[in-house]
């Protein structure tokens, strides 16, 4: 996508000397990737494959929902952990070996694969947070999250009712949203080739089969238990899902830059970046091996070509640049994104 945003010469040379800083400093030894990327997979794949096999064990209702929860918790890290950086082909050289993992990991969690890609890496990373630029801006009107967007009068308690929506949003998305874009690209006349249309279908079948269809029929509980454990996974996925990625975007003190008549954004590519996005426990390795570089989304901003594992080490030249040039980056720790987020929408609400 060509970049709307201003050109401003001081910025550009900014970016410019922190790349130089980070490939002079930072050893991006392909070996010791390797490892890395072998010791996570098998970590998260391992976890992943116990907890889902412990749903056929279970002969308590109450149980059952525990375990649902659970491997909803973990297939969802291990996507954060995977399918993110699949997607900006960070992993393997070979683009279509990165894509088809990808796909992998988001039938997991039944969401459709392409439509989000292409959703994500054209849209919200060319402008984070401009309206009509950002897809991810386009959520339910029950809440407010920018600036100058139309007010609902229900919108004074959007920051009490918010969390209970929330639940309901890997639902929605995977059941509602998906389909919507699906068949809305018919509508417009938009060309997907047969091998997209059937993998559509693929995704939402297996997905389907292997977390319903298949503990309906080998786990001795009846059926609609396996219907509740299901949408109680959802629940909690969603809350974890949706705090997590408001809170690097939409927090009191990020921006949502404007845009004038002609289009053009009131800022530089840089700059909407930086300020637009939030951190938590930046430096902090053992967060960026649970989050998958979600707490590091300044740095997975500028250079989502870089893998995530190297975030904690590129922050500390990243942080460094930026503060020698009066230009302090958001920061907040989890809870207090939470809080921020709650905040941010309360201020939101009555305006």
């Amino acid at each position: 996508m060509k970049s709307k945003h201003l050109y401003i010469k001081d910025h550009v040379e900014l970016f410019g000397a922190i790349q130089e800083e980070i490939y002079k400093k930072i050893n991006f030894c392909n070996r010791r990737f390797q490892k890395k990327m072998f010791l996570k997979g098998f970590i998260y794949f391992s976890f992943t494959l116990i907890s889902y096999s412990f749903i056929y064990q279970i002969s308590q209702p109450q149980l059952l929902v525990l375990a649902y929860v659970v491997f909803g918790l973990v297939s969802m890290l291990f996507a954060f952990n995977f399918a993110h950086d699949f997607s900006h082909n960070t992993i393997f050289k070979k683009k279509e070996l990165n894509h088809k993992c990808f796909i992998a990991l988001y039938t997991m969690v039944g969401a459709h694969a392409e439509a989000w890609k292409d959703r994500h890496v054209t849209s919200h990373h060319h402008a984070p947070n401009v309206e009509g630029y950002d897809t991810d801006l386009e959520i339910t009107n029950l809440i407010r999250v920018v600036p100058d967007s139309k007010m609902k009068w229900f919108h004074r308690f959007q920051y009490l009712y918010a969390p209970f929506l929330y639940t309901t949003y890997s639902l929605f998305w995977v059941f509602i949203k998906d389909f919507k874009v699906f068949f809305s690209d018919f509508g417009n006349h938009k060309k997907h080739s047969l091998a997209y249309k059937f993998s559509f279908w693929c995704q939402k079948i297996v997905y389907l089969s292997y977390l319903v269809l298949l503990p309906m029929i080998f786990i001795d509980l009846k059926w609609y238990w396996v219907i509740v454990a299901f949408i109680s996974m959802h629940m909690v996925q969603s809350l974890f899902l949706l705090f997590t990625f408001f809170m690097t975007h939409h927090i009191k003190g990020l921006a949502y830059p404007e845009k004038d008549t002609s289009g053009k954004i009131k800022t530089s590519w840089f700059m909407n970046q930086v300020q637009s996005s939030n951190d938590f426990y930046p430096f902090s390795r053992f967060a960026n091996f649970i989050f998958g570089g979600f707490n590091n989304h300044i740095a997975h901003h500028l250079f989502p070509h870089i893998h995530h594992v190297y975030y904690p080490e590129l922050n500390k030249i990243l942080y460094k640049v930026l503060k020698n040039h009066h230009i302090i980056p958001n920061q907040t720790s989890y809870l207090g994104g939470v809080v921020a987020h709650l905040s941010h929408l309360k201020r939101l609400g009555m305006e």
